[in-house]
């Protein structure tokens, strides 16, 4: 217990809060446009889970995190093609393909890697970090903030990009409208089904990456089923943000921190029993839930399939 207060085990915590809220951070950003435009992505896990292991695969036999990023990005968006094939093409139920998707790569993920990685459980090198001057050097602070891979300060800035895109652009604009009110959308010259589709795909290419972020950042390798539900909290801080980018990114601390605190509390020596620590997040999610989900406000369109001319 007297370890808990001291500067190594506060910056560890901290680091570790970042490093573990970044891939919620992207899902939920992710998650965040495609349910503006109406379309309410339950495969995001799906999504995280295939990233994480193209990702993995594409940096461990490239030597390139950049690389990894990439095909993690893409990985997610080939899966969230199918998203966009079967929910927005044909309009079947969102949730039920969300949930077939989901299943359908956990399984696919996890063969894959019976048969590539499961003698051999290869590990990268520790990831690229990027110093800023000056921040760095804060105690605590600086080596838990200021101390990461480039893509945590990429992903933050995503965030204040978002908040502008969403606020100033037609773009912005578009999303909202596929989401709230499709028919006037269509009845002003934009295409429904494809702002949907870019939205999809968006989400998968994010998704994808905060899977390989997950894989190649935070644990240097791959095992099946190592999302554990990041992606089902990704969109439930969507949903709570009410169209907020900057909520995700608070959300995303908050869960940051809880899932950090599972391995710390662990390391500390602290005389509490695995399974409560390891309930920690999920607990967490409960409770936000509780107290802010009666306030929350989704797109009237969410989850209904557009169909042209259709009253």
């Amino acid at each position: 217990m007297e370890g808990l207060l001291t500067q190594p085990f506060l910056t560890a915590l901290l680091f570790g809060a970042v490093t573990a809220g970044i891939p919620l951070l992207l899902a939920g950003l992710g998650e965040q446009i495609s349910e503006k435009a109406g379309v309410l992505n339950i495969g995001i896990e799906g999504m995280m889970l295939f990233g994480a292991y193209t990702g993995f695969v594409a940096a461990y036999y490239s030597g390139s995190f950049g690389l990894g990023f990439l095909a993690g990005g893409l990985g997610g968006m080939l899966v969230a093609s199918l998203v966009m094939l079967f929910c927005i093409r044909f309009g079947l139920n969102q949730i039920v393909i969300g949930i077939a998707v989901t299943l359908g790569f956990e399984g696919l993920t996890s063969l894959l890697h019976h048969f590539q990685f499961s003698r051999t459980y290869p590990r990268l090198s520790a990831a690229p970090t990027l110093a800023i001057p000056g921040l760095s050097e804060i105690p605590v602070l600086g080596p838990g903030l200021f101390q990461q891979n480039a893509m945590v300060y990429l992903a933050v800035a995503l965030v204040v990009f978002m908040a502008w895109l969403f606020r100033n652009t037609y773009v912005g604009l578009n999303l909202e409208a596929a989401g709230s009110k499709p028919a006037a959308l269509d009845a002003a010259g934009v295409d429904v089904l494809r702002t949907r589709a870019c939205a999809v795909l968006s989400t998968g290419f994010l998704a994808g990456v905060g899977g390989a972020f997950m894989a190649n950042v935070g644990a240097g390798i791959f095992v099946p089923f190592m999302t554990g539900g990041a992606g089902f909290i990704g969109i439930v801080l969507a949903m709570l943000a009410r169209g907020r980018p900057i909520w995700v990114l608070l959300g995303a601390i908050l869960f940051g921190v809880s899932l950090a605190m599972t391995t710390a509390l662990q390391v500390a020596g602290v005389n509490i029993p695995t399974d409560v620590v390891q309930m920690l997040p999920f607990a967490m999610v409960m409770l936000v839930l509780v107290i802010f989900a009666r306030h929350s406000v989704l797109p009237p369109a969410l989850g209904l399939p557009y169909v042209r001319g259709d009253r």
